[in-house]
């Protein structure tokens, strides 16, 4: 066994994870694909699989206020001067246990430029005959109250047509309006009349979406989500709990041509883009305090 990688799987579903970012390598049901992989041993390309914490998305220049305090953390996307996606995204995690069908994995995030906080995640991955399942619990073992959000980063695959053929169903009715440059938030709108509007299943076409949604209708069991499906007949599915009442979904537009709409990013979030600055929906983690989200993912 790879000691960076590790393997689970039951009941069709099997799944591949790796130390860094403790992302998710490689997700199949019946040998076909969940989400877009890479390949054992290589980089994790475009946060794929990633699991991001302390912040989802961006925060534009990398500052922020909180507690009365300036912070500034580092800037990792330069070429729209913004902090991209947290910081334990390409950290090093550790195993706690593994077994077949599962793995828990943690680590913990010491204070550090721009985020004085102490924060101790777990996150555990399970499989079983209802999908591919993921719990984080993050607790603030600092001294200091600690802002706080998280998301996951699959690219999902319907099956084998070209992305613009798949048919999105998300049923939710407001989304974040962004500048198209560096995508900093400016106000939510109703999807209403827009091409976001996917609150019934329809092809996703030459759309390309890089937004945040909100305002998502739970089904009776309670759980938001999407399906995704292939005029093949094949099909995935995520759902999430209330800790996540945003999701960001990317249609992975990209300017190196093989990674161009290979897949879909669906990222159910606990708050929006640059929610550090805005407050809106953001975690605030007090000493001792833990927080949970879940989500899962499961074939069509």
């Amino acid at each position: 066994m790879n000691p960076r990688q590790y393997r689970i799987s039951s009941a069709g579903y099997s799944a591949a994870i790796v130390l860094e970012g403790a992302a998710v390598r490689m997700l199949t049901h019946q040998s076909r694909d969940l989400i877009v992989p890479f390949a054992p041993g290589e980089p994790m390309p475009d946060y794929r699989g990633a699991l991001v914490a302390p912040w989802p998305n961006r925060i534009p220049d990398g500052r922020y206020s909180f507690g009365g305090l300036e912070q500034r953390v580092p800037i990792n996307e330069p070429s729209r001067a913004a902090a991209l996606h947290g910081l334990v995204s390409h950290a090093p995690w550790s195993l706690h246990h593994h077994d077949e069908a599962s793995i828990r994995l943690l680590h913990i995030l010491r204070p550090s430029e721009g985020y004085p906080f102490e924060l101790r995640l777990e996150v555990s991955y399970t499989v079983d005959e209802a999908g591919f399942h993921t719990t984080i619990t993050t607790t603030n073992t600092g001294e200091h109250t600690a802002p706080y959000g998280t998301c996951p980063h699959p690219y999902l695959i319907a099956g084998p047509s070209p992305l613009d053929a798949w048919h999105l169903e998300l049923n939710a009715s407001t989304f974040l309006d962004v500048t198209p440059d560096r995508l900093i938030p400016i106000q939510r709108k109703a999807v209403d009349g827009t091409a976001l509007d996917y609150r019934r299943s329809r092809p996703l076409g030459g759309t390309a979406i890089d937004h945040a949604f909100t305002d998502l209708r739970p089904t009776a069991a309670g759980r938001r989500g999407v399906t995704l499906w292939d005029p093949t007949g094949t099909g995935v599915a995520m759902s999430w709990g209330d800790a996540c009442p945003w999701v960001q979904i990317h249609t992975a537009d990209h300017i190196i041509p093989e990674r161009h709409r290979i897949g879909l990013a669906v990222e159910p979030m606990t708050c929006p883009p640059n929610a550090f600055n805005s407050g809106d929906d953001l975690v605030v983690l007090l000493p001792a305090m833990t927080h949970n989200a879940q989500w899962s993912i499961h074939a069509l």
